[in-house]
Parts: structure tokens; sequence; C-alpha cells
């Protein structure tokens, strides 16, 4: 075993208590893979998400489901009825010991159940509760109904996200898929959460969070409000490339294999860039008449910019596989890199050299599988995945009998009764 796999991670010792679906369990598991302890606490049916597809060797089942599995990476599983007064006093002997509770019901339930922040600080002040929600616990929105796709409408991405009028006239705006707004919410929700645990060290005091995903939305439309406000310009949408307010020369271009390479040339486009071009493009004989001294001219290189990115950049990169445009540009100081499909990063040799790529052992199956890794390295406090998503109520007995005092027979009472 080596010195990092001995180390515990940077939030070892912190009880999380989690009641999310799709909008926030990804907030769980970034908790989760710093070491944090999550109880992932699901109805007795089991949650929603265990019932998203895709589902290993496509066979439908609770415990098969992928996007589960990733979601709830380093979670242990308890199945919970909040809606029997049983369930309920579990639930508040649990919150009792718990330092962060992540919730997604909608606005007031929790509340109603006589579970709310108010009366479980009382007995608990240290306690962080954060409620993620669509819309906030407050506005004439709060009770709206959402799903992601709404989300990347009303908080702006979509109308950023499409074709320009050049390549095709009329076009929709387009939705950035995969849960691009649960994602944003539970970042913002788990930056709300760290932020708490500080100023509890500082106060001793617990605080509750009320976590917006459509204000995550609205803060992440990049330049697109601030220039609105400030500009009163409107930015527009463009092919593969960041929205802007008018006109921008294209930046990616098809290569001799048929995939395509992102080139970030205009904007970049002086004497010293030029001739550092012009070498890259005559290394394979290729660079026209672009080694002329006039192109040391910064007004020849602007009224021959069409020229040098959608005639000689254009035709080197269609002359050429995707990766050694990329790799060759690379070398040379030049952003330029590879349009890659998903499948292709799991031979990408830079995050193989990092250890990206990790192994996750599913016992019940016989096997383990790869799983996306860490996004920092962390060389005293390493992140890691400790424990594959849990089966449902996996670890009631070790939770509700080992620390809750429950009998076994005490427990077999409450599953046969639907509480458990």
């Amino acid at each position: 075993m080596t010195e990092a796999q001995t180390l515990l991670g940077p939030l070892t010792g912190l009880r999380v208590l989690e009641l999310a679906d799709e909008k926030g369990q990804f907030c769980g598991k970034l908790l989760g893979d710093l070491g944090a302890d999550v109880l992932k606490i699901e109805p007795p049916g089991g949650e929603s998400t265990r019932r998203l597809g895709p589902f290993l060797d496509d066979i439908p089942h609770p415990e098969r489901s992928l996007s589960f599995w990733y979601y709830n990476t380093s979670k242990r599983g308890l199945t919970l009825n909040l809606e029997s007064a049983d369930g309920r006093q579990l639930f508040q002997r649990l919150a009792a010991g718990a330092d962060v509770i992540l919730e997604t019901f909608r606005p007031g339930f929790f509340a109603a159940l006589g579970l709310g922040y108010d009366r479980l600080a009382a007995q608990h002040p240290a306690l962080i509760m954060c409620s993620l929600t669509p819309f906030g616990q407050t506005g004439p929105w709060r009770d709206y109904l959402s799903a992601d796709l709404l989300h990347m409408a009303a908080g702006g991405q979509m109308a950023s996200s499409g074709y320009d009028e050049t390549d095709v006239p009329n076009a929709p705006p387009m939705a950035p898929g995969g849960g691009n707004a649960w994602h944003m919410g539970s970042h913002f929700a788990y930056i709300a959460i760290m932020a708490a645990l500080v100023y509890r060290t500082v106060s001793g005091r617990g605080q509750y969070i009320d976590a917006s995903i459509h204000e995550a939305c609205a803060l992440t439309t990049e330049a697109a409000i601030p220039n609105y406000i400030y500009r009163h310009e409107v930015v527009q949408r463009h092919t593969g490339r960041h929205h802007a307010v008018g006109p921008s020369p294209r930046t990616q271009f098809r290569s001799k294999d048929g995939l395509y390479v992102t080139a970030l040339v205009a904007g970049r486009l002086n004497p010293r860039y030029i001739k550092d071009l012009a070498a890259l493009l005559d290394s394979y004989g290729m660079a026209g008449d672009l080694m002329d001294p006039k192109y040391q001219d910064p007004k020849v290189i602007a009224e021959n910019q069409g020229h040098i990115i959608d005639g000689l950049v254009a035709t080197f990169i269609a002359s050429l596989p995707a990766e050694e445009v990329y790799h060759a540009a690379q070398a040379r100081g030049f952003t330029w890199g590879a349009v890659r499909a998903p499948e292709q990063l799991l031979d990408d040799a830079h995050l193989q050299d990092r250890g990206f790529w990790k192994q996750v052992e599913h016992p019940e199956l016989g096997r383990s599988y790869t799983y996306p890794g860490e996004a920092a390295l962390y060389n005293g406090s390493p992140w890691a995945i400790s424990r594959r998503a849990p089966l449902l109520g996996e670890h009631n007995q070790e939770i509700f009998c080992g620390e809750c005092g429950l009998s076994p027979q005490e427990l077999a009472v409450l599953a046969e009764s639907g509480i458990v």
C-alpha cells in the first residue's frame, strides 16, 4: 500500500445526510469522494434516479443504472420513509449526529414534515442544511416544475448555443446535454456548503443554505449578461465557438481523417504569430505565400485574414489527421486541439499518465469497472472513490442497528411496515 492510500481525504470525519435526486446527487458525490461519510437516504422503493438508463448490459434494474453508479460513489445507502412518524423519528436521530444535510425536495416539504432547519438546529446549532431546488425557497417561481432542458432555456445557456446565421439561417437555439443544470446547481451547492463549514470553524454555528439551480445557471452565462448590462449589446450564437456580439472567424476545421480540429487563430494574428505559423506550415511544405515579408505588416495581415484562416490554415489541417495536427501545433505553442469523442479519452496518454481513470470494485458482480477520477491531486489529503454506489438499503443494519441502537428484530418490523 502506498503512502497516498493510507492518507485520509480532506473531509474525513464529516457526516452528511443526503436526500437528493438528480438535482443534487452530484453534490453528495463531490463531498463523499473527498472523504465525507455521506449517507444517501432513499425512500423504501429506491430513489427515482435508480431507474435512469443506460443500464449495465442493457438490463433495466435499480442496481444496474450506470448513471446512478457514477453519481453515488463513496456513499453508504439507507432507506427511510420520512412520511411516517417512525421514519421521521429515526431521521432526527441521524440528524443529531450529522454535520450537513443536503436535500432536494420541493420548497416547504421538509418543513411540513416537522424536519425544517429551525427545528433541527434548535437541538443541534452546528448543523448545516442545504436545500437545493430549481428556483429556491422563495419568489414567484418557487413552485414551478423544471427539468435540465428548461433550466438551459430559462438560465440563458441555450440562447448562446447553436449555429450562426452564416452556417444555418434561422437556426433554433440548442441545449447542451448531460444534465448541465444539475451539475451547475450541485457545484454551487457544494461551494456553499464548504463556505458554511469554514464559517462554522470560526463561529461554531451552522446555517441554512437556500440554493437555486436557476440562479446557478444565471451565474454561468459568461459575458452575456455583463455585455448587455454595461454595453447594451446582445451576444449571438456562433457555430462551434464562443458567443460574440458580432461576426467572428471560424475555429473548427475538418482534418484528413474526417475529424475536427479547433484552431484558435483569429485575435492572435500579429507579425510574430504569422512568422511561427509560417514555420509550422512550411515544415510540411504548405506555407503558400505566408513566408513573404509583407505579412510582417499588421495592415496586410488584417486585409488577408480570410486568406490565412479559411485558405492556408484550413488547407493545412485538411491535409493531416487531427491528432498529428494537434500535437504539431501545440509543439510550436499554438492553441489548437483535436475534437475528441468522450470514449477516446480512455486512451488519452496524458490522463493515463496522471492516473485519472480509476478501477472501482463491484463485489456483488465479481469485477471492477472504470470510473472517471479526480479534478485535482491532493498530496496530503487525497481524493478517492472509497466504494461503489450503495445497493438499495445496503447499510440499513449497519447504521440503524450499529449506530441508532435498533435490534435486528426491530429493524425487521420496520421493514415489514414500509418504514425502512
